[in-house]
Order: structure tokens, then sequence, then C-alpha cells
């Protein structure tokens, strides 16, 4: 196939639409169900990158996330605790594959953002990730294979309108990419960076150690970040991202979307979030909405007299803030990474706030000294990479 017909481009009046390769070759791809449009083409070549580089850096299966063209939440496929199984819904599934565990973790991290989401995958796509991606709302996944099974799963999803692409594994790009604005072409060299042990070797504070969990989870922020809209950055723990703030303007701004979503993804594994009971008749996207509002400062829209009978069997007590505080403070040993340079040490105070001990970004700034002495202060370890992750 050297071209695919789309429905339409980014919006139904951006027509006509199609994908092809500009040197008239075949395609790298089979739509094996469904008619995936151009931001789904979009969120699956962005997000198949990342896995296959996450993959490549760590060993492990991973899985990603996307919502407009940046990820919700990426993850490799390391085994799940019981409390994340239960956070992330799937503590009914038994035992999960690897794949299945990376997409669990990518998928829970911040399920507000991956709602609706199109999925990619670094292996090929089994039963258990197939199960789990049924009981979700999806718009579609990208892997490089499926097990029979697992597609007959995916087929009958949506009435069997669910997108299912198969890449080819071995397919590399060109060297130079181009790009249309305003009938104008640009080109560029692809950015081919790999991103390894060897990529956090610039330790500049006095705190020189750099664990190799550090590692593996910096290397996990560096390449979502790679494939994230700028400004970025990224909190990863324990092998999956817990936070990414994108496409923001102001980068204490993006410290403090990701740091916020990092604070979420721990309170919702605190007693006060575990122990609550719903209705048995709220559906998956109501519970989780109540949970962030419960978490949130909007949490009386969640416990009012009239509305919290409709989510909760028992009315639950205020989260207080002093209680949320205290239990922050339990997360510890968090990685962070910046797709630019950190220019004032307000961004390290904020990460502070949420357990970040490690990080990662290029340096550069007029105030490097600042930010160091502020990572000092805390005993935090920074490396710089000298290299910025813009992605646009």
């Amino acid at each position: 196939m050297k071209e695919l017909e789309l429905k339409y481009g980014c919006n139904p009046n951006q027509k006509p639409s199609k994908i092809y390769m500009a040197d008239g070759g075949e395609l790298p791809i089979q739509v094996l169900n469904g008619k995936p449009g151009y931001i789904n083409f979009l969120d699956a070549f962005n997000g198949w990158q990342l896995v296959k580089e996450l993959k490549a850096a760590t060993g492990l299966a991973a899985a990603t996330s996307f919502k407009h063209v940046s990820p919700a939440g990426a993850a490799v496929g390391l085994p799940l605790s019981d409390t994340l199984a239960k956070i992330y819904w799937v503590d009914d599934l038994g035992e999960l594959s690897p794949l299945a565990c990376a997409y669990a973790r990518a998928r829970g991290a911040d399920r507000m953002s991956s709602f609706g989401d199109f999925i990619s995958l670094s292996d090929v796509c089994d039963v258990d990730t197939a199960k789990l991606i049924k009981r979700e709302v999806s718009d579609g996944v990208i892997a490089p294979g499926y097990e029979e099974e697992a597609l007959e799963i995916l087929r009958a999803k949506k009435n069997g309108n669910y997108n299912v692409i198969q890449i080819d594994p071995d397919y590399v790009p060109e060297p130079l990419e181009h790009k249309d604005v305003f009938g104008i072409t640009f080109e560029q060299g692809r950015n081919e960076l790999k991103i390894d042990d060897a990529f956090f070797a610039d330790v500049v504070t006095e705190n020189q150690e750099l664990t190799q969990q550090a590692k593996r989870d910096l290397a996990i922020a560096m390449i979502t970040l790679k494939y994230t809209q700028s400004n970025s950055v990224c909190y990863v723990k324990d092998g999956q991202a817990i936070g990414i703030g994108a496409g923001q303007q102001s980068r204490i701004h993006c410290t403090r979307l990701a740091g916020q979503k990092a604070d979420n993804w721990w309170l919702r594994q605190s007693p006060q979030v575990m122990g609550l009971s719903f209705v048995d008749s709220i559906r998956r996207a109501d519970r989780d909405n109540a949970i962030d509002l419960y978490i949130g400062e909007d949490y009386m829209d969640v416990l009012a007299d009239g509305a919290w009978q409709n989510i909760f069997k028992e009315k639950p007590e205020v989260f207080t803030r002093e209680a949320k505080r205290e239990w922050l403070d339990k997360l510890t040993e968090v990685a962070l990474g910046s797709d630019a340079f950190f220019p004032f040490g307000d961004n390290i105070e904020r990460a502070h706030r949420s357990g970040v001990r490690y990080i990662a970004q290029p340096g550069g700034s007029v105030r490097d000294d600042h930010v160091i002495e502020t990572c000092n202060k805390y005993g935090m370890a920074m490396a710089f990479t000298g290299l910025r992750l813009f992605h646009h």
C-alpha cells in the first residue's frame, strides 16, 4: 500500500487528507481494523518511536498512551504491586504479562488525560494486553504484531470499529524529515539522539550518586520528552511516567502541571482514596473523575449532599490539605527530566515538593549556579546532558 486516504485532516473541514510515502514506496503499516484518522496516525507514529526507544534503552517491554500528539503516560513492563493494580483497576485480572503491565502503568498514571487514548506497544500484542485494552475507552493501537486471539478481541471493540495498526518493526525512516507550514517546506535532520547511561555522565551537584534505577527512570523521562510537545517536563518513578507537563510556554508552569499530576498519582494510593466505597453502578470514567475531584480543591462537587449519594456508598471524610501534605511527604526517589534548561531554582523547589531526588536537564542557563545550589540544598543529584529535546 503506497498511500491511504483519510476521512479528513485535523478537522472535518480539512479535506482531502491522506498519508503516503514521498518516494513512492510502500507504507510501513497495515490497517488491520477500523479507519484511523489523521490525528490517530500522528499519535501512532510518535508513540511507536517512543516505545521502540524505551525498549532499546531498557530491554523491557514498553507502552505509551497518547492524546493530541503528546504522551499522557509511558512505562516499561515491570510487575505491578497490589496497590498499583488496584488504582489502575486491573486487580481483577490476575498476574499480567510484562507488556500488559507496561500499558496498565502508562494508562493508569493519569487516567483523566488517557481517556480516549491512542496506544503504542513495543512488542507483539498478547491476550493479556488486549483484554486490558478492551475495557478502556480508547481510539486505537499500534504494535509490531498481534497474537491471533488478541487481534480478535481488539476487532470486536467499539462495535467492530476499533483502530488496529500493525507497523513493520524494521522500518527505518530517511535521515531528513520535512514539514509544510503555510505552503513553505521545512527540512531538518531527524532527532536520532541515543539516550543511555552515558547521557547522564555529567553530574554537577554535590550528590554524585545516580543509581541504576535512577538512570533508568531518567532515560524514561528524557525519551518521553523527546516525543512530547514543548515546553515539557516529566516526573518518573519505578519505571513509569507519573506526571507529564506538555506544551506550556513557561518552564515553571510545566513543572507545576507535571508535579500536580505526580501528586495526584501518589494521592490515589493514600488510605483515604484506597478506602473509598463506590456505588456498584458507577462507570469507570465517572469513578476516575470522582477521585480526581475528591483529591483536588473542588472536593465538594462530590461530597455535597445530593451528590455523594450518586457516587459513594458512604460519605467520605474531607481529605484535608494537611492530610494530603502528610501523605505527599512520603513520596521519594522520583526522577525528573526537562526538555530544556531550568532557568531558575523555583523549578527545583517545586520538584522537591513532589519527592524528586534525581534530575536530568541540558543546563546552559545563566542561573545554572542557582539551580545547582537549590539542588544541593535538598541533596538532589542532577546531571547536565548538554542537549535540548524540543519537539514541535
